[in-house]
């Protein structure tokens, strides 16, 4: 039997890879034209200027708070001035096409009024059920919602022996007997996102660690039933729809079959050096944050500048992937000022040079030492981050033969010379657009 149910789950796995290779693509069309998303991290944790969950995990001196101090905060949770339209005109001023949301981080806080529980935002002061008005405030922008889910859970006790501290087995007691209650109840709150909440773009798990003790075969199958068009990242022990690197932007371009996920850069020699054919590409996005934690922390004044996230944006489009860059609201609902700031500078780049990034993939030319490239249908766009004295700009091995060249900085014509693999532009002397200037380069 166990031979027989072996072959059985192997069957349905190749079943369930050939069924999803043709559609994979349409799918993940307007996740791939998207490029630039909006991450959500915020629970009663909000309250103590501490990060999501680990401060009860990692105790130390960085976030000084006790699990039972952890555990009242939700007691005074009370975030009257949230505004889930306002917050999603923020995401489109700021060019973002999609967002993510918390719906429960590793604490087992549920930011959605979930039936299974009590420890939920619906049972603090507030009462109202905050993923229920953001999905009707995306609905209403028409702006694609995606829910994260954490499949670690400090809070039930099947997932671990909650009598312990979290900090000896938040990694999950997988052996227990009560594992697969908790499974159930991993099943049951799926079923509510994507039942009440929809329709959900994305489910952006969290496994952490040994991932494949979530069973993700179930919950993949699950989601693919009751939601074909709903996107599932790679953290649930499946490679799934796309690849999660975390803090950074991978060396190289990704392709299939190698791993990117987590905060560990992978190494350089890992992935291929060049660019690879379209069908080798692997989708990616990578989340980062603003400051240096995920939630709001009064505390946390390290705020990378706006020409930083720029050049970021434009790194991570120039190797085909998305950013889904993080803000953590205060505990009233609002966003602090040096996130709103930073955002409005992204989104008033992105109104005059957004089509070198929307819908774009990985440019062709990419060991640039003074920019990076991106590419859509015949153009080339090339994002000069260090503007040359005089404004000459030479690319020694551009195969490709060049028809005309523009600046996206008020659309103007600039002249090139091309003399075999070797492609000169005269630009303007002073840089055109300050964080990153782009170049329109047309083909034949």
């Amino acid at each position: 039997m166990r031979h027989r149910s072996l072959l059985l789950a192997l069957g349905a796995t190749l079943c369930f890879r050939l069924a999803c290779t043709a559609a994979d693509q349409d799918r993940l069309a307007w996740f791939r034209e998207a490029k630039f998303g909006m991450f959500i991290h915020w629970g009663p944790y909000s309250l103590a200027s501490v990060e999501a969950s680990w401060p009860i995990m990692r105790p130390s001196a960085r976030f000084p708070i006790s699990e039972s101090e952890y555990r009242l905060l939700p007691s005074r949770f009370n975030p009257v001035r949230f505004d889930a339209d306002a917050l999603v005109r923020l995401a489109k001023a700021a060019g973002q096409r999609y967002m993510v949301f918390t719906s429960k981080h590793h604490d087992g806080f549920c930011m959605f009024d979930s039936a299974f529980t009590d420890y939920k935002i619906t049972s603090t002061p507030y009462k109202k059920d905050i993923a229920a008005q953001l999905a009707e405030a995306c609905r209403r922008a028409n702006i694609p919602l995606g829910f994260y889910y954490s499949p670690p859970d400090m809070h039930h006790p099947g997932y671990r022996d909650t009598r312990k501290p979290a900090s000896e087995n938040w990694e999950g007691e997988p052996t227990r007997p009560e594992w697969p209650l908790y499974l159930d109840y991993m099943e049951l709150q799926v079923r509510e996102l994507l039942g009440r909440y929809g329709p959900v773009a994305i489910l952006w798990f969290d496994g952490l660690s040994h991932q494949e003790k979530y069973d993700g075969y179930r919950f993949l199958k699950l989601i693919h039933e009751m939601s074909p068009a709903t996107l599932v990242n790679n953290r649930i022990g499946l490679e799934a729809d796309y690849e999660t690197p975390e803090q950074f932007v991978p060396a190289r371009i990704p392709v299939q079959g190698v791993r990117i996920s987590g905060t560990e850069p992978v190494a350089r020699e890992a992935l291929p050096a060049g660019v690879p054919r379209p069908e080798e590409f692997r989708p990616w996005e990578t989340c980062m944050t603003i400051n240096g934690t995920w939630a709001y922390n009064q505390n946390d004044r390290n705020f990378k500048s706006a020409a930083t996230l720029i050049r970021t944006l434009v790194e991570v489009a120039s190797k085909g992937g998305n950013l889904l860059l993080n803000v953590g609201p205060r505990p009233d609902g609002n966003i602090q000022p040096e996130f709103e700031e930073r955002l409005l500078a992204i989104g008033k780049w992105l109104r005059v040079n957004g089509e070198s990034i929307y819908g774009s993939t990985y440019g062709p030319w990419q060991a640039l030492p003074f920019g990076r490239t991106t590419a859509k249908g015949k153009t080339i766009y090339l994002h000069v981050f260090d503007w040359p004295a005089g404004g000459k700009l030479e690319i020694p091995a551009a195969r490709e033969r060049v028809r005309a060249v523009r600046l996206l900085a008020g659309a103007q014509p600039l002249p090139f010379r091309q003399h075999g693999d070797e492609l000169a532009i005269d630009g303007p002397a002073a840089a055109p657009d300050a964080p990153v200037s782009v170049i329109a380069i047309e083909t034949r």
